[in-house]
């Protein structure tokens, strides 16, 4: 750690978090991209079903009803007026970002649901627990992930919506623009694949930004309608949201130990179980203990600065960066609505065994400090340092996969979970119409 950078108050602590994938600095050829990513990486779950394609939603608002519009088929995050006879009892293992979604999905598909969460709902370890996440369309040389990508911001403004609607201006998902740095020669293919998806981007020069460390260089796109998601407001929102709808229950305590994939039955810490028409089990990088399904863990560390005061109001006007440091590999999170300036280079991601017992703190955070991601890092103050986790799939699936006749489980959402967690449950959400028109006959 540079001898010069001011420890305020710094403090370490294990928090499961996303990869540089899905916070910024995400590799495309081996080259920094900010969160690149195949059509795997988006969402895309061919082994479960096609990820839902939403038609377009009516806005509608209803007072005193946690809804915003009456919703159409086909994936659409709104408020459909109650249960439908047929409806699934739902189990969801889990209340991170993917829990918490998929739960209100259900429940606007007209299930009921019960979600069991090991701590308090939201969880402060859980994988999605932070600050913020970048959000943003730009796959370069990939216009059909490009395209896919777009539309998970009109996912994001409808639970933006859906769960800010009794909290006028609380905008959970901020629209303050992602900036991509590239080698010059891969500028054209970003305006290129930009163009034909159908997105919109600027070409900038890196002078522009001074507080930001470019590689040498380096020239730079901009994605103006991309942001920054509040993720752990969201998911306070999104637990508000379902702790006042009839058709939810939340169970906070209550950590789930076996899963029995043929009889969507969960066995509980306590020598209890919960029984369901279905099980969804969306425990993060804990969900390879309670369903077969191997995974690789990796193990991130995030350092959160404070900026001095008088840059406060430059990093208040600063865009999400990825693709930057020394070498390209490093990204950050401005300042926004209040949080820290974050920052992380995907050099000190590792491949770990276990998700306890942080290895060197201080080393890693040496390391980003010195990645060259903020210019004159030494004037800020470094607030906290944490490891983040997340698991990946062999395969790259970041989806749901069905484990049993009665059991989902989404093993391994990839450093990218948080912000593909809406196509995750709409596609395994699509999966259960045929399980409650068979339910509903029988009623």
């Amino acid at each position: 750690m540079s001898a010069g950078t001011r420890q305020g108050g710094l403090s370490s602590a294990v928090v499961l978090g996303e990869s540089p994938a899905a916070t910024g600095g995400g590799r495309d050829g081996g080259t920094a991209v900010l969160l690149g990513g195949s059509p795997a990486a988006t969402g895309v779950v061919p082994d479960v079903a096609e990820v839902v394609r939403p038609g377009a939603g009516r806005t509608a608002s209803s007072a005193g009803r946690p809804g915003v519009a009456a919703a159409t088929p086909g994936g659409d995050w709104a408020w459909t007026g109650g249960s439908r006879r047929g409806g699934l009892r739902v189990v969801v293992v889990g209340g991170g970002i993917s829990g918490l979604l998929t739960a209100i999905r259900c429940v606007l598909d007209g299930h009921r649901v019960v979600l069991l969460e090991r701590g308090p709902v939201p969880h402060p370890g859980a994988t999605s627990f932070d600050q913020h996440r970048a959000l943003r369309a730009l796959v370069v040389g990939d216009t059909a992930a490009t395209r896919q990508a777009a539309e998970l911001h009109r996912h994001w403004r409808e639970l933006d919506a859906l769960l800010c609607d009794h909290l006028p201006g609380a905008g959970l998902y901020r629209r303050v623009g992602v900036l991509q740095a590239l080698p010059p020669g891969q500028v054209p293919a970003a305006v290129a694949t930009a163009s034909a998806a159908g997105v919109p981007i600027r070409i900038v020069h890196p002078s522009a930004y001074p507080l930001v460390g470019f590689p040498r260089g380096s020239g730079a796109v901009l994605e103006p309608h991309a942001g920054t998601l509040l993720a752990d407001r969201m998911l306070h929102a999104a637990a508000r949201w379902l702790r006042h709808h009839p058709d939810a229950e939340l169970r906070p305590g209550r950590e789930a130990v076996g899963i029995d994939p043929d009889r969507a039955r969960v066995r509980l810490a306590d020598g209890t179980t919960v029984t369901g028409d279905v099980v969804l089990v969306a425990a993060g990088p804990w969900t390879g203990a309670l369903v077969d399904r191997p995974v690789a863990l990796h193990r991130q560390t995030m350092v959160y600065l404070r900026p001095p005061a008088a840059l406060a109001h430059a990093w208040a006007a600063t865009p999400t960066v990825g693709g930057i440091g020394t070498d390209g590999r490093a990204w950050l999170l401005p300042s926004v609505a209040g949080t820290l300036l974050k920052v992380s280079t995907d050099a000190v991601r590792r491949e770990v065994t276990t998700l306890s017992g942080p290895d060197d703190d201080a080393g890693w955070a040496a390391r980003v400090l010195a990645a060259g991601v903020v210019s004159d890092v030494d004037g800020y103050d470094v607030v906290r340092v944490k490891h983040c986790h997340y698991a990946t799939a062999a395969d790259g699936n970041t989806g749901f996969v069905r484990v049993g006749p009665a059991v989902w489980a989404r093993p391994a959402s990839g450093g990218d979970g948080f912000r593909t967690a809406p196509l995750a449950a709409d596609a395994v959400v699509a999966q259960l119409a045929g399980r409650a028109t068979a339910v509903g006959t029988l009623a």
